[in-house]
């Protein structure tokens, strides 16, 4: 009896000794909270225990991240959405300085047109503009507008070419151009102020530069060249 009880005690020491000697994992749910282990690694003679976070504590975590997250998304939302804003109002405001540069510039353009304009109808000598008037009524006063600037284009092509007279009188009155001047009807004209108020535009509209038959020296009735109401320009 006594052997036997040896023998179990002896058992019992050697089993104790297998399994410190091995490693072993165990779970100490009487004392620690739920799903919580303390696993041990046989390091030699030193042994290691290493605790794996509770269940709750990782879902707290876990929804913390998410958390986290998605206030980290909201704030590169709006600051993107900020920075399309700031660029729109960029756009914008570049468009209308280019609106604002491009009514400047051509509020500048029309000012020195009339500025020309002015200037050269102020260098034409006293009572041309009114022989110009005398000369596109006898011409084309039964044309469109348009057609009347272009027989006082016509006159003022022939002044600054070179090859006719230098002034607006020497060119029409040159022999043999201008049907009225050699018939007394220009004269006639001129000397009651018979020509119209849209024959005197024309003639000032011509004298300012106005051309709509660029560098043509002739008109008639032929059938060749830019045709403008009844007139051919070549």
């Amino acid at each position: 009896m006594l052997q036997g009880k040896k023998f179990i005690s002896v058992l019992s020491a050697v089993t104790v000794c297998t399994m410190f000697s091995a490693g072993f994992t165990t779970q100490a749910a009487s004392s620690m909270p739920e799903a919580y282990t303390i696993t041990t690694v046989d390091k030699g003679e030193n042994t290691e225990a290493i605790g794996e976070i509770p269940a709750l504590e990782l879902k707290k975590t876990k929804q913390a991240a998410v958390g986290a997250k998605a206030e980290y998304d909201a704030e590169q939302l709006r600051i993107k959405k900020e920075q399309e804003r700031l660029a729109e109002e960029a756009r914008l405001a570049a468009e209308e300085a280019q609106r604002e540069a491009e009514e400047a510039q051509r509020l500048a353009e029309e000012e020195a047109a009339q500025a020309a304009a002015a200037e050269a109808v102020s260098q034409t000598a006293p009572g041309e503009q009114e022989l110009l008037a005398s000369i596109i009524f006898c011409e084309a006063g039964n044309q469109p507008y348009e057609g009347q600037v272009a027989v006082g284009a016509v006159i003022m092509n022939r002044v600054r070419s070179g090859v006719y007279p230098n002034s607006i009188s020497e060119v029409i009155y040159q022999s043999g151009q201008f049907g009225p001047a050699m018939t007394g009807w220009l004269d006639s004209v001129l000397a009651s102020g018979g020509y119209t108020d849209t024959a005197m535009q024309a003639a000032q509209d011509a004298i300012a530069g106005s051309n709509p038959i660029g560098d043509c020296l002739y008109f008639g009735n032929g059938d060749w060249g830019i045709q403008i109401g009844d007139h051919f320009f070549h």
